[in-house]
């Protein structure tokens, strides 16, 4: 079989699939962040809780409702974001003339609680659930085996990252939500429910952790500490790609992902803290991330 550096080329593609898997989750959860540090300028800690209880949604529904993993895909965002909606509209609001750190705390603590809650009820063991058939078995690839889902959820990730970028970047609401955060009381004067806008955006962000974590069920077991295994990882990967960057978060989440993978072909005992020492050494040439912007 061919190698290169060594490795058989087997081995070194199906890491490279693992690390482009975690980078798709690493990709949606951190533009969920992005989008809500950059819009609201509050640092969401609750991001990794909201992505298990988009898993647990899709568990209640299939176990509770009979509800399969393509009613999930939709219902459990929507559940989830309106949870989102909730939390903003009573607490987050209050929050955002304060400084950063009021948000962190408040929003650690929820995440504490939430996790909590669940942990409580369904424990630490971990609860299955089944790929769809439609995306059951694999391709076979002249170097790999390709699993159909692990394929599906990469393009999934890429699809609502790119699709995502767009809408804030090239479309009018994406404008109005930029100058929302900028000079909220002028884009007031022109009509637009700023306060509306900006829940809306927090609901949409959380909106986009629940799908990552409906993504995620399948892969990983549905787990209450399936957010806090996988919060920490995000939020370096937002400060390399630069906070409040939308491209930068999507872009870094999947070459980070394939960092991480390569790591563990020809370094494995660094899998697990590259990312972070890449975070240092890019806070060292450019404080403000990869793709951010100085103040």
């Amino acid at each position: 079989m061919p190698t290169i550096l060594g490795v058989p080329m087997q081995a070194l593609f199906g890491q490279l699939l693992l690390g482009l898997i975690n980078g798709s989750f690493y990709a949606i959860l951190s533009l969920g962040l992005a989008i809500i540090f950059g819009l609201l300028n509050i640092i969401n800690f609750t991001h990794g809780a909201q992505y298990m209880m988009g898993a647990f949604v899709a568990w209640m529904l299939l176990n509770y409702a009979g509800l399969g993993y393509w009613w999930a895909l939709i219902l459990a965002p929507i559940v989830v974001g309106i949870f989102g909606v909730i939390l903003e509209r009573l607490l987050i609001s209050r929050l955002y003339k304060l400084d950063h750190l009021y948000g962190l705390l408040l929003t650690f603590g929820l995440a504490l609680i939430i996790q909590g809650l669940f942990r409580n009820e369904y424990g630490v063991s971990g609860l299955p659930y089944a790929i769809p058939s439609e995306l059951s078995g694999g391709q076979r690839l002249p170097f790999m085996f390709l699993p159909n889902y692990r394929g599906w959820v990469v393009v999934a990730s890429l699809v609502v990252c790119i699709a995502t970028w767009l809408v804030i970047e090239k479309t009018k609401l994406g404008a109005y939500l930029r100058a929302a955060t900028e000079n909220p009381t002028l884009v007031q004067a022109f009509g637009v429910n700023v306060p509306l806008l900006l829940t809306l955006t927090y609901g949409f962000g959380v909106a986009l952790a629940a799908f990552a974590g409906v993504l995620a069920a399948p892969v990983y077991s549905v787990n209450p500490n399936m957010g806090a295994d996988i919060i920490i990882v995000v939020f370096a990967v937002v400060v390399i790609g630069g906070m409040g960057s939308i491209l930068g978060s999507i872009i870094t989440g999947f070459t980070l992902g394939l960092i991480e993978g390569l790591t563990k072909v020809f370094y494995p005992e660094a899998s697990s803290t590259v990312i972070f020492v890449i975070m240092v050494l890019v806070l060292l040439v450019k404080p403000a991330g990869l793709f951010g912007r100085t103040a």
